[in-house]
């Protein structure tokens, strides 16, 4: 039978669906979006149906998203934050509390529909079959929500007729078992289980029981449909934890590129900042001080302050001046501090005054800038650059100092030890006390730990091992630390053990024997126990229990075809090469050093267009001065490393005019570029979208623009840390725009080709490129590895990535290359494999020799941080209000 309802004339509830409700059999219901939909659905009559019920909404997700599983949840999830539930539930949890128990339970049913489908699914609809097995349908204007029913003006007609009945629920099956359609995720379920027992708590009883999950999961990042990885939420708990119980954690952050080293760092800032009332600071290289910023709020909603050497500028941009006499960077207006590496570098007398506060809190991002003069004499004490000599001194002076980098060894593994010594000045756990073998011998202990000497054993072993001892926390050799600890009568505290080998008791001494037959230096050694790695690959081959798959989805990287053999520099650019070779002696035979003895050999490689634009600035000025020197450049230079070279030698300058003449009058003879434009075209990597990277901007940008006019139905983009340098070109002409704004491009996918400097290198996420070409080749396979890492990360939808080498044969940049191969070998012979960085043939005699079958000490000891760590269903939350209150503070 037909008929009518009018929410102006009936109760919508009382008079229809409550009653056809009661006890119904089954439910099937076409409803509005999924959000408020879903949320109001578990009315009591919905309780007493006995059968299933089955859901259709809206959803935002788009209709190219649905094969991509990850992408689906993520978006899902992102509306269902925004929607803002939590505020929903403060006066209907129990309402959430049923909605969870029917969907947990199977009774409940969701899927939802992408609104590009067939459009908005706009029908409002349902079957209701009634607990006598008969069926009625009806259709009008009700969303199910309690407005809707309760409230709203609605209309509803109602219909028990067979024909009715099976229109309707054709319609319903129709959307049901549509192939777009999806199921509700188990992140939305568990999140509404969670809101369900939601309590928040004030910052002071946050205090007597600090978890770190009651401040992350309300932060913009989840709510934006993300989640952090176990590896990186087992770092940040493993800090917090011992910054709490244990005065303070010290470590090495030195994750593989794409972890999220970033995220875990600014987590750590903001709980030590909440944790106390004391500063935090954090150190990052020049290029990456807004970006930090920037990530800290938007991933976090973390208030914070950058120092630019004058003024501070806090997170909405506005500035902040010195308003009294103290010193201007002592004036913080934020908790948590951002400085540049380069004030420090430059030995700039703004920031001595940071060395006389206490902070809760230091971390440094690319800390491997931080190291030794004197790397051509690793035996010795470290004759310290200024960064490094800083961080010794702030060591004394804060409670936890985390060390990020991702490579933290270059020319020599000496240089991992120089980040242990700095943080060992605040901690004797990290290298012992100051006669220990680990500061007084650390080469012998290098030289164990890698294999190249005889490890010793007895007496000469406890010397090893009792100066720092272990503690039973670190202990993975079935408690020997903890059993020694014991016998010896240690403290936990305590990390020197004062008996001499001779005075143990047999059987400690047996203990003792047995650590260092089992490879103390090897799986011990204080590189393993306070640097942190977990690289890709690891994650890639371990099984997450819970979903059968790997940790994270294998990302292989592929080299170009022929990228290892290198290009044949033309004859006539051979020739302003071989001038240049010529130049750079005389400048040798002055004193030349560090940059100044490769920069034009480099250029003219990078460039036809670098190096004339560089031999023409040189010829110009008659000297060779910083201006010519790239911000990179600048920002790994020392005081006294600035040098101005002025140019009296009639012979140089000869030379230079003689570069410049061939370099203008052969422009087109760019090999480099040649070979780019054919990876782009002929190789269809512009299918992909591809990221190509020079280490010059004059590079750069010519290769920006020049694409632009050969290829002008496509936009270029130019990402650079220069000034308003950044932008679109399109026919030869350049569109200035902010990099947030091309960044934006690149994720949506709207463009497809980017050149950058390696301030695209550095913290930027390119995952929708899949193809990185190099022009050339950085000293440092940090910004190597930072390249690769921009597009080799989560969320890239290839399995595959490629990657294009470029370089000349038998010029400078075959000896980059050389250099590269050595650097990756020391790094390699401490931490474990690196990811392949110059392609396999380049690599193979690094490591023909290494068994795969054997296991790095590494990847056994950090297999463990990707079990289970469950922040996601915590049920108390922070405060908002009082952790930004807090957070604004500043510093006193």
């Amino acid at each position: 039978m037909l008929n009518h309802y009018s929410s102006r004339r009936n109760n919508l509830l009382d008079e229809f669906l409550n009653p056809s409700l009661k006890n119904a059999q089954g439910y099937d219901r076409l409803a509005g979006y999924f959000c408020s939909s879903v949320l109001e659905v578990a009315g009591e009559a919905i309780e007493s149906v006995d059968g299933p019920i089955r859901v259709v909404c809206n959803s935002n997700v788009k209709k190219e998203d649905v094969e991509v599983a990850k992408m689906v949840k993520r978006k899902l999830v992102k509306e269902w934050k925004y929607s803002r539930p939590e505020e929903k539930a403060i006066l209907c949890q129990e309402r959430f509390k049923k909605l969870y128990d029917l969907l947990k339970s199977g009774k409940m049913q969701v899927k939802v529909m992408p609104d590009d489908v067939y459009g908005l699914v706009h029908a409002k609809a349902g079957v209701i079959t009634r607990h006598d097995g008969s069926k009625i349908a009806y259709i009008g204007s009700v969303n199910e929500t309690r407005a809707a029913w309760t409230e709203n003006y609605e209309m509803l007609w109602s219909d028990d007729s067979e024909k009715s009945v099976k229109w309707v629920q054709e319609e319903f099956d129709f959307f049901w078992n549509n192939p777009y359609a999806l199921e509700l995720c188990d992140a939305i379920i568990e999140d509404i289980g969670r809101i369900a027992q939601r309590r928040v708590v004030s910052l002071d009883e946050w205090r007597k029981n600090p978890e770190p999950a009651s401040v992350v999961i309300e932060s913009p990042m989840y709510k934006d449909g993300l989640e952090l990885w176990n590896h990186q939420k087992y770092f940040i708990k493993m800090v917090f934890e011992e910054h709490v119980n244990k005065g303070g954690a010290r470590y090495i952050l030195a994750d593989e590129v794409g972890l999220g080293k970033t995220a875990q760092l600014a987590l750590i800032a903001e709980l030590t900042a909440l944790y106390s009332d004391k500063p935090v600071l954090i150190l990052v290289p020049k290029t990456l001080l807004f970006q930090w910023q920037d990530e800290l709020k938007s991933m976090f909603g973390i208030p914070s302050a950058v120092f630019d050497g004058n003024k501070w500028v806090i997170e909405n941009g506005r500035e902040v001046k010195p308003s009294n006499g103290r010193p201007a960077i002592l004036q913080c207006p934020r908790k948590i501090a951002i400085i540049s590496h380069g004030l420090i570098k430059r030995a700039s007398r703004a920031i001595e005054p940071l060395l006389e506060l206490e902070y809760e809190c230091v971390l440094v991002d690319e800390a491997h800038k931080a190291r030794r003069k004197n790397l051509n004499k690793p035996a010795e004490e470290p004759e310290s650059n200024n960064l490094m000599n800083f961080l010794v001194k702030l060591s004394l002076r804060t409670k936890t100092m985390i060390l990020a980098t991702a490579t933290p060894i270059q020319l020599h593994p000496v240089e991992g030890w120089d980040l242990l010594y700095i943080l060992a000045q605040g901690s004797e756990r990290i290298l012992g006390s100051e006669i220990s073998q680990w500061k007084r011998h650390h080469l012998d202990g290098i030289a164990y730990i890698c294999g190249q000497k005889e490890m010793p054993l007895g007496s000469d072993a406890w010397q090893w091992i009792k100066d720092p001892l272990p503690s039973e926390d670190e202990d993975n050799m079935s408690f020997l630390f903890g059993d020694l600890r014991k016998f010896l009568g240690l403290r936990k505290d305590e990390t020197k053990a004062r008996f001499n080998y001779s005075e143990l008791d047999p059987h400690v001494r047996d203990i003792v024997d047995l650590i260092a037959r089992e490879d103390f230096f090897k799986n011990y050694n204080p590189f393993i126990r306070f640097m942190v790695r977990r690289r890709r690959e690891t994650l890639e081959k371990l099984i997450d229990p819970e979903t059968g798959k790997p940790y994270l989805e294998k990302i292989e990287i592929k080299f170009g075809e022929g990228q290892d053999r290198g290009l044949s520099m033309p004859w006539r650019i051979q020739r302003a090469y071989d001038l240049a070779l010529d130049f750079t002696s005389l400048l040798k035979e002055r004193g030349a050093k560090g940059f100044y003895k490769t920069l034009l050999l480099r250029r003219v490689c990078s460039s036809i267009h670098a190096g004339l634009k560089t031999a023409r600035a040189i010829f110009a000025k008659k000297a060779i001065d910083e201006s010519i020197l790239t911000e990179d450049e600048l920002e790994d230079m020392e005081d006294d490393d600035l040098l101005t070279l002025d140019l009296s030698n009639a012979k140089e300058l000869e030379y230079l005019s003689e570069i410049i003449d061939i370099l203008d009058n052969n422009r087109e003879e760019d090999l480099k570029y040649n070979k780019i434009k054919e990876i782009l075209l002929k190789m269809k990597w512009i299918e992909r979208g591809c990221v190509i990277f020079s280490e010059y901007f004059d590079t750069a940008q010519w290769t920006a623009q020049r694409l632009s006019e050969d290829i002008p139905d496509v936009g270029i983009g130019l990402y650079a840390g220069i000034g308003n340098s950044s932008g679109i070109y399109k026919k030869g002409k350049l569109h200035v725009m902010p990099r947030d704004e091309i960044k934006g491009l690149v994720l949506d996918g709207r463009l497809k080709v980017l050149v950058g400097t390696d301030a695209a290198g550095e913290g930027l996420n390119l995952q929708a490129l899949g193809t990185v070409i190099n022009i050339d080749l950085p000293w440092n396979p940090i910004r190597l590895e930072q390249r690769i890492g921009r597009i080799r990360r989560a969320g890239q939808l290839y399995k595959e990535v490629y990657v294009y080498n470029l370089f000349y044969r038998g010029s400078i940049e075959e000896h980059v290359h050389n250099k590269l191969k050595k650097r990756i070998k020391h790094t390699e012979e401490i931490i474990g494999p690196v990811s392949p960085l110059l392609g396999d043939e380049r690599i193979k005699d690094i490591i023909e020799d290494i068994d795969e079958k054997e296991e790095h000490p590494f990847d056994i000891k950090y297999r463990q941080h990707v079990a289970k760590v469950d922040w996601e269903n915590v049920s108390t939350v922070l405060n908002d209000e009082e952790r930004v209150e807090h957070l604004i503070k500043p510093w006193m």
